[in-house]
């Protein structure tokens, strides 16, 4: 990758780049819960964004992304800019940031390439933005720690973009380890790394649909807990334990309760598969994931049936210990955790039988986690 991103970016503007890669990630448990200042345990994974760039002398931004073979340009003096509702927004989202963050940044010519898959649920536009920040940070001599590049990220994508995310996408791309999940507590962002399982292997299944309904529904599941926070007199459902839900549900409704019980027992069921996973015992850790989803499906209401199936056929075929789906939902990937011998027929069971029953081709990946976002070596 390294070697040709260079040579295209010589070829395209003439100079010398240095390289940036910023992972994306899949949420093995804890879905919805990070904008309730709640628990969360993603992996980044191999799949990233790689950003290629040099400053200008300039205040100008070109990108050229060879995903999409299209290029944008836009100025750093403009800070009244308006949103374009392309990928152009997570680019321009971030430069913004930084220099609304008191840092003035020099322009840049970036070269963009990405095989995080589009619209999957593994976090393409953080990685997007997480690698942007990086190389638009270094073609200006500014150091930022890992921390202050997830937090402005998020801020770009919530302030500009319009996505009111929470940190856990931009946190996983940014502090990634080798080997490790981790396991996040959003309010305070103590993290603990929690060592993936040498005799098992994390299998993504792209169920390669994503439905309108994504993005709207995201922002309203939002407003919705913070109403039912509100009703309860707390900051954010995470201050809330099962025990509470009867005492609140009659105040809630049956809708809003439905949502509040999704995410207060959410955060419990991450707090105990960190357990599960600390100890080796990875039927509990399954069982866990198997459980996320129903409450995602049935009470929170962002599955669907293209992911509701694919969960069950990975249900009923050996080898595995959990599945469920992974991402924002309405579409995109589940994640399984499955015995590393039953790895090649679990994949194989799964695309035929998930093709028989929607017509769809699956695309489907064996995970690894990998390290974080960091200038790579330019050939």
């Amino acid at each position: 990758m390294t070697d040709t991103l260079s040579l295209d970016f010589h070829k395209l503007f003439g100079r010398k780049p240095r390289l940036f890669r910023a992972p994306g990630r899949v949420n093995l448990i804890g879905e919805h819960t990070d904008y309730n200042d709640g628990f969360v345990m993603p992996a980044a994974i191999q799949f990233a964004t790689w950003a290629a760039a040099a400053p200008r002398h300039d205040r100008a931004v070109r990108v050229h992304s060879i995903n999409l073979g299209a290029t944008i340009e836009f100025s750093l003096d403009h800070r009244g800019a308006a949103p374009t509702r392309t990928w152009q927004d997570y680019v321009q989202g971030v430069a913004l940031q930084i220099e609304k963050e008191g840092h003035t940044l020099h322009g840049a010519d970036l070269l963009i390439r990405g095989d995080v898959p589009l619209g999957s649920g593994l976090s393409s536009s953080a990685s997007l933005e997480v690698a942007t920040a990086r190389a638009l940070l270094a073609c200006s001599s500014i150091d930022l720690p890992p921390l202050a590049i997830a937090r402005l990220c998020q801020r770009a994508e919530v302030e500009f973009v319009g996505m009111r995310c929470g940190i856990m996408d931009q946190f996983a791309s940014c502090f990634g380890e080798e080997g490790q999940a981790l396991l996040l507590d959003c309010r305070t962002l103590e993290h603990e790394y929690l060592p993936l399982p040498q005799g098992a292997s994390l299998v993504v299944a792209n169920t390669m649909v994503k439905h309108e309904l994504a993005s709207s529904a995201y922002n309203d599941r939002r407003q919705v807990c913070e109403s039912a926070a509100r009703t309860a007199g707390v900051t954010h459902l995470r201050d809330l334990h099962s025990a509470d839900i009867a005492r609140w549900l009659p105040h809630w409704g049956a809708a809003i309760g439905r949502r509040a019980r999704h995410t207060i027992t959410e955060n419990e069921r991450v707090q105990s598969a960190a357990a599960a996973l600390r100890e080796g015992r990875l039927e509990d850790f399954g069982a866990l994931m198997y459980a996320s989803h129903e409450s995602l499906r049935d009470d929170y209401e962002v599955s669907c049936p293209e992911l509701d199936t694919m969960v069950e056929l990975a249900r009923a075929a050996p080898g595995v210990y959990g599945s469920r789906m992974t991402g924002g939902g309405f579409g995109g990937c589940t994640i399984s955790l499955v015995r590393g011998d039953a790895v090649a027929a679990f994949t194989a069971r799964l695309a035929t039988g998930y093709q028989a029953a929607t017509s769809l081709a699956p695309a489907i990946f064996v995970c690894h986690a990998v390290a974080g976002a960091r200038e790579e070596a330019a050939a």
